[in-house]
């Protein structure tokens, strides 16, 4: 078994207030969650307005399939022209580790 988390740390557009920043965030992590079966939450930065950190995790049996996946799920958020990827941290864990 492997699981792989990715943590996106995002800047957002011309976002002013939290309600701004939740109608823009959102919509990401569902669309990750839809599209790629994933749980995907916003993980930090929830008190700035401009700032968010995404962070998602998959559970697979291959990791051909987990990088193929993870993979995807970065192409989707960096794509998305209303926010800025200034960084992601990727991490693959097998049931083997200690």
């Amino acid at each position: 078994m492997y699981v792989g988390t990715l943590s996106f740390d995002l800047l957002l557009g011309d976002v002013r207030s939290l309600k701004e920043k939740r109608s823009v965030v959102r919509p990401i992590v569902a669309e990750l969650q839809r599209k790629f079966g994933v749980s995907a939450a916003e993980v930090g930065g929830q008190d700035l307005h401009r700032r968010a950190e995404i962070g998602l995790a998959v559970v697979s049996g291959d990791t051909g399939h987990l990088t193929d996946v993870l993979d995807r799920c970065e192409r989707l958020v960096a794509a998305r022209p209303e926010v800025e990827l200034l960084s992601v941290r990727r991490r693959v864990h097998s049931d083997e580790d200690d």
